[in-house]
């Protein structure tokens, strides 16, 4: 049975959120999130879209193998083809969701569907219908479903739910909502849908006027949804989704007025949050609200003085309670590899053979003879190096040295190597970094397109390394790289160095299809 002041969380960090521009995932990273996000104990994981590709595909069957204790989801289309490979991707799963969606809204059946309004009914029907032969746990999606006429949007929502459906999910798919106006159309439409009690309500917002928090949860207190779409870091196409971490510490901290209980371990969610950022290639703002690096900082002497005479002065929730640790050292150049190994699982990261942590551990051994204290934060942006450099290594950094002066034009040299083929180059730029880019491309000549820079400090401190992140662009394809090193300018060229790779790589990088 149930409970009726439950809220559950649905992450579709693997599937929506891999829509931004440049953090498709391979299907190795996937599985690494979605340990994470068991280990965050999220109720239900959409995995991906099983006839989008057949990486894809297997991605979510990889997810469905090792993952137990959430409910594993694969999006469809409403139609039997796209159906029948979610469910067999879903096979191994142990808790098994088909989510199924199709348009509702005039500009889009028009448009995008060229259908008729009692075309897409009849469509909605028999997708559910089908999809209970293969799971009883089936979830429907009127796409675009806050600009579609209400009288449509009932027959077609009480029709899927006499077929099967047991989710209705109502999604702001433009972000076009506001939080009461939003609220207020569900909380309508559970009262015009005579077999409404017969399914859970879910909301799935995006962000684009910055109101996805704020929508999903007037959904579920004015609208009586109970189950929340979200991603971490708010992760998803254009301005992204509805975050999963600010909703449920929303919940958590303001239990008084929710009144709702959660399965969430709150400690899971910066790690997550590092994780995502890490493998995508997308870096968290400090800002951000509970996982931002600014989240729990105090600048002003008032706050200052107010937290030490007492925490609840100025926090509203604990940074511990979310995963914040205190950067603890771990590991140093003394260490040993069985040290190393365990410090991985406890941090969540499986590497896929010994080799891959025999590689890892010679990285963190180099480290540790050039950065005295080495943290969490450290290991886990070794490890996101290494997986770079396992999906394929077209080009490989060898070493730099570069010269600036006030001044002077700035001038740098790179070794590296070209499909097992080691060449030099130097050129000179505005900035040093820009005198390295010039120097790779003088010898790849790869076309790319430097879209994006960001330098973000790993654990914080002097000796702290620098994380670069890059995004590139060639022929329509977009990719982040990501590289790290005490050297910021080394961090540079390895960061530009893994996108070209990702650009060049034959592993398939699986691919985000639009969904609700």
């Amino acid at each position: 049975m149930f409970d009726p002041n439950r809220l559950i969380i649905f992450d579709t960090t693997l599937r929506d959120g891999e829509q931004s521009p440049g953090a498709s995932m391979t299907k190795d990273e996937k599985v690494r999130i979605a340990r994470q996000l068991e280990r965050l104990r999220v109720d239900v994981i959409e995995a991906g879209f099983a006839a989008a590709s057949p990486g894809d595909f297997e991605a979510i069957r990889a997810i469905s193998s090792v993952v137990r204790e959430s409910t594993i989801c694969s999006l469809s289309r409403a139609n039997d083809r796209d159906i029948a490979r979610a469910a067999e991707a879903l096979q191994p799963a142990p808790r098994k969701r088909i989510h199924t969606f199709i348009a509702t809204s005039p500009l889009h059946m028009k448009i995008k569907l060229r259908m008729e309004p009692e075309q897409v009914l009849e469509q909605a029907r028999l997708a559910v219908r089908f999809a209970r032969n293969h799971t009883d746990d089936i979830e429907f999606s009127p796409e675009d479903g806050s600009r579609s006429e209400e009288d449509f949007l009932c027959r077609v929502l009480e029709t899927v739910i006499a077929e099967g459906a047991t989710t209705i999910n109502f999604p702001d798919t433009v972000g076009y909502a506001v939080p009461e106006q939003f609220g207020e159309r569900i909380r309508r439409l559970r009262e015009r849908v005579p077999n409404s009690d017969k399914a859970i309500w879910s909301v799935h917002c995006h962000n684009d006027l910055g109101l996805a928090v704020a929508n999903s949860l007037a959904g579920v207190m004015i609208g009586g949804a109970r189950q929340i779409e979200c991603t971490i870091n708010g992760l998803g196409e254009r301005a992204g989704n509805t975050s999963l971490e600010e909703v449920v510490m929303a919940v958590k901290t303001r239990a008084d007025y929710f009144n709702l209980t959660l399965g969430i371990d709150t400690t899971q969610i910066v790690p997550a949050s590092k994780m995502v950022s890490q493998v995508t290639g997308f870096a968290v703002q400090p800002n951000k609200a509970v996982v931002g690096a600014n989240a729990f900082a105090h600048a002003s002497g008032i706050h200052q003085d107010g937290i030490l005479k007492a925490r609840e002065t100025y926090e509203i929730m604990r940074a511990e309670d979310v995963g914040w640790t205190a950067n603890k050292i771990v590991l140093g150049k003394l260490s040993g590899r069985n040290a190393f190994k365990q410090r991985l699982q406890e941090l969540g990261l499986e590497l896929e053979s010994e080799a891959e942590v025999n590689a890892a551990f010679a990285r963190f051994k180099d480290l540790a003879d050039r950065k005295s204290e080495i943290f969490d934060e450290d290991i886990m942006a070794l490890v996101s190096a290494e997986e770079q450099a396992h999906e394929g290594e077209y080009y490989r950094f060898v070493s730099m040295s570069q010269r600036s002066e006030t001044g002077e034009l700035p001038h740098a040299r790179i070794s590296f190597s070209i499909d097992g083929k080691e060449c030099s180059a130097e050129a000179s730029g505005d900035g040093p970094v820009d005198a390295i880019i010039n120097a790779i491309e003088s010898q790849a000549n790869s076309g790319a397109e430097l879209l994006l820079f960001t330098i973000n400090a790993i654990s914080g401190g002097p000796q702290s390394q620098g994380e670069v992140q890059v995004r590139l662009s060639r022929a329509g394809r977009i990719v982040n790289g990501v590289g790290a090193d005490p050297d910021i300018v080394v961090a540079s060229a390895k960061a530009y160095i893994a996108g070209l790779n990702k650009l060049q790589s034959k592993v398939e990088r699986l691919n985000p299809q639009v969904g609700p």
